[in-house]
């Protein structure tokens, strides 16, 4: 199992439409990671301008499909552009989980 962690600063001049673009590509494609691209889970929590999104794939070749989605790219694209003052892409393996349900 991998995960793909995502840390960024939100513009702080972003407009009221880039943001709402901004939020709504996030929430299509975090759908379409799930959906198409055997992304096992995706959570994101969204704090004073900063964003830390977490997914989970079974193989780094699921990671890599998903990074060269066109769509993705697109919003990868616009991010460098418009949204992010800064951001960081971690990919790791999970050695260990544990969990409590």
């Amino acid at each position: 199992m991998f995960a793909v962690i995502f840390r960024a600063t939100l513009n702080t001049n972003i407009s009221e439409q880039s943001y709402n673009d901004y939020t709504s590509t996030a929430q299509r494609l975090r759908k379409k990671a799930l959906a198409d691209y055997n992304c096992v889970d995706f959570t994101s929590t969204f704090e004073d301008g900063q964003e830390i999104a977490i997914s989970y794939w079974h193989t780094e070749s699921d990671i890599l499909a998903w990074k060269q989605d066109d769509d993705h790219r697109i919003a990868q694209q616009q991010g460098v552009e418009s949204w992010y003052s800064d951001y960081q892409i971690e990919v790791v393996e999970v050695v260990r989980r544990y969990s409590k349900k």
